[in-house]
């Protein structure tokens, strides 16, 4: 495959199509597996989706070309949604996504820089990846290389301090090649989101620590793309997506349903879930 440039996809139904073909490989890859996380991982399809086939530049056969725009999951525990769109996008073979968290495969149930070229760095520890984003966008910027770093957080994970070290830190130096997107659908865990820990006034939070901030339906393709045009537009400031979602987005039995955070679908609830995305 040749690089992908920015503006691949400009199609917003072909984007959704992409989200659809994602979603299904993600729920084929839990219940082969036997474990991992459904619901963030299928709320945060489309966004992810968005970013790397209608904005990121990146050659698969090249993963660590030196102009690719970076992409950090630093929610790391979603990981077979980029393995899904790394599959999508070309990186490895389709049957690879079969071997998920199989003690030699690539694909561990986080994502593993060591294991797999196009990973830019292991993450899961939650917390910790705006701060490696930060570090890569002021690299870049030192280079003088016009590549953006991309990095989607959760909203549990905006509980944790360092989160709020690395929002000061990027508003300080005005880290503008740097686009941040907050996972929002309410649950982590241990519950709802509001009862663990509270992170209202997210807009205003992220406004107060000198961030551009973008409120949008995290669903809706037409925002999201908007956004990320707009992002990239924004200069003397980083820029953070709050992106509304629903947590096991795209299946009505999994959506705001806490236990399916971490629960790998059944191969009955499988057969029931694609049949429901494919009629969407």
């Amino acid at each position: 495959m040749s690089v992908m440039t920015k503006g691949k996809v400009t199609d917003v139904e072909e984007l959704k199509k992409i989200a659809k073909s994602v979603r299904i490989r993600i729920l084929h890859m839990l219940t082969t597996a036997g474990s991992g996380h459904t619901g963030g991982s299928l709320s945060a399809a489309d966004v992810a989706v968005a970013i790397y086939f209608s904005k990121m530049k990146f050659n698969p056969k090249d993963p660590s070309w030196k102009d690719r725009d970076r992409f950090i999951l630093s929610k790391g525990h979603a990981a077979p949604l980029q393995y899904s769109i790394m599959a999508e996008a070309g990186y490895f073979p389709e049957d690879t996504t079969q071997t998920l968290r199989t003690t030699e495969s690539p694909l561990q149930g986080h994502p593993c820089c060591k294991r797999l070229p196009g990973i830019e760095v292991s993450t899961g520890s939650l917390g910790q990846g705006l701060s490696v984003a930060n570090g890569m966008a002021l690299g870049l910027r030192l280079d003088r290389n016009p590549a953006r770093v991309y990095c989607i957080m959760g909203d549990g994970e905006i509980q944790e301090g360092q989160i709020w070290e690395a929002a000061m830190t990027a508003a300080h130096y005005k880290i503008d090649n740097l686009c941040a997107v907050v996972d929002c659908n309410g649950l982590q865990i241990d519950g709802p989101v509001a009862k663990v820990m509270n992170i209202e006034p997210v807009v205003d939070k992220w406004e107060a620590f000198g961030w551009n901030v973008i409120d949008i339906d995290g669903h809706n393709m037409e925002q999201i793309v908007g956004a990320l045009d707009k992002a990239e537009g924004i200069k003397g400031k980083p820029t953070v997506i709050i992106a509304n979602t629903t947590k096991g987005k795209g299946v009505s039995f999994f959506e705001n349903k806490v236990e399916y955070h971490g629960v790998a679908p059944s191969l009955e609830e499988l057969e029931k879930a694609v049949k429901e995305i494919d009629n969407e």
